[in-house]
């Protein structure tokens, strides 16, 4: 049996997100699974290092899956992108050691969140941004980003139906960078929690904003209480930038925004 790692990139906006589900079949996974299927000649089950929500995209999300097929990467790649919808792309193809979890294996995971200033309503990106019409002040929303890293509680910015068992995860690094009119939130955590980090960005507007002070913020962490937290910012401008793992390296795909100057 043959293990392969296999690179993703898609854009989530029709899909009811990554995971299968018994009331639908318009998922990232079933489309992914059929395709894969088409090519090794039996059924494939996947598995990947992050669960995407609906709406959410992914540059670079790592799915395995076993299979006995023998087929040339180029082969892998080439025939699964052809029997995939055009929002979804096969980006790279490994065979990697039996034993690799994409899921378990993976240390850190990444994500990034677009938002898009300005005064007009916009049109084309709103399916892959958030538009927000003020000025937000990065330096307040940095200032604050660093009482997110390390071990903490995140209840308060996860969401309600969220069914995890603890709400203690490690932030590794929390950041705003300016690309022109975007600004891009990039956070690394060894896992995340449901809506963490739409949470997360809602309430780090209200700072850029100045309608929160960094204390507030601070208490905000503190009272592990949903209700104290900002919005739930829309799924559109969030990404999947990828996983890492200690024994497997690939190069990860980058959005448009990041290759701004």
């Amino acid at each position: 049996m043959i293990r392969y790692f296999v690179q993703l990139e898609y854009d989530g906006t029709n899909y009811f997100g990554f995971q299968k589900q018994k009331h639908t079949r318009n998922t990232i996974q079933n489309k992914i699974n059929k395709a894969l299927a088409s090519i090794a000649n039996h059924k494939v089950k996947t598995v990947c290092a992050g669960r995407t929500d609906s709406g959410v995209h992914a540059l670079n999300q790592i799915i395995h899956f076993d299979t006995n097929s023998k087929r040339t990467i180029n082969s892998w790649i080439k025939g699964t992108n052809t029997y995939l919808p055009g929002d979804i792309a096969v980006k790279g193809f490994y065979k990697v050691d039996k034993n690799l979890h994409a899921r378990f294996d993976a240390s850190s995971r990444t994500y990034k969140y677009f938002i898009k200033q300005c005064s007009e309503k916009i049109a084309i990106e709103r399916n892959n941004c958030l538009w927000v019409k003020q000025k937000l002040n990065v330096e307040l929303m940095n200032k604050a980003c660093n009482y997110l890293l390390g071990e903490k509680d995140f209840s308060s910015f996860r969401a309600s139906r969220c069914q995890s068992a603890s709400a203690i995860r490690t932030v590794h690094q929390a950041f705003f960078r300016q690309k022109g009119q975007y600004l891009v939130f990039e956070i690394s955590a060894n896992a995340f929690l449901l809506n963490m980090i739409r949470i997360l960005v809602g309430t780090l507007i209200d700072v850029g904003k100045k309608e929160i002070s960094i204390r507030a913020f601070q208490n905000i962490i503190n009272s592990k209480k949903r209700s104290s937290a900002g919005k739930t910012v829309s799924p559109n401008g969030l990404y999947f930038y990828g996983p890492e793992y200690n024994t497997f390296k690939y190069i990860k795909n980058l959005s448009f925004i990041d290759e701004l100057d």
